[in-house]
C-alpha cells in the first residue's frame, strides 16, 4: 500500500518536472508567463530536487540536462518500487 501511494507520488512528481521543463522553454515564446506565479510554484517545487545534480556536470553547451537526469532518476525508483511489488 505505501509503495503504491509512494509510486503515485513520484509520478505525480515527475508530472511537474515536466511542466517545469516546458515552462522554461515558453518564456521565449510568450514572454509574459516570466516569473508569473506557475513558474514560480513549479521552481519552488522542483529546485530542492534539482539542486542534488549541481556537482554533476550536465551542462553541454547551452543545453542542461539536470531535469533530464532527474526525471530518468524517478523512472528508475518507479521502476525498482513495481520490481518490490
Amino acid at each position: 500500500m505505501i509503495v503504491i501511494l509512494i509510486y503515485r507520488l513520484l509520478t505525480l512528481y515527475s508530472w511537474v518536472l515536466i511542466a517545469y521543463a516546458l515552462m522554461s522553454w515558453l518564456p521565449m515564446l510568450l514572454p509574459q508567463l516570466a516569473n508569473s506565479w506557475v513558474e514560480r510554484v513549479l521552481r519552488r517545487l522542483v529546485s530542492p530536487y534539482l539542486r542534488l545534480f549541481d556537482r554533476i556536470p550536465t551542462r553541454f553547451g547551452i543545453f542542461d540536462f539536470r531535469v533530464l537526469i532527474a526525471y530518468l532518476l524517478i523512472l528508475f525508483v518507479q521502476r525498482l518500487l513495481l520490481y518490490l511489488l
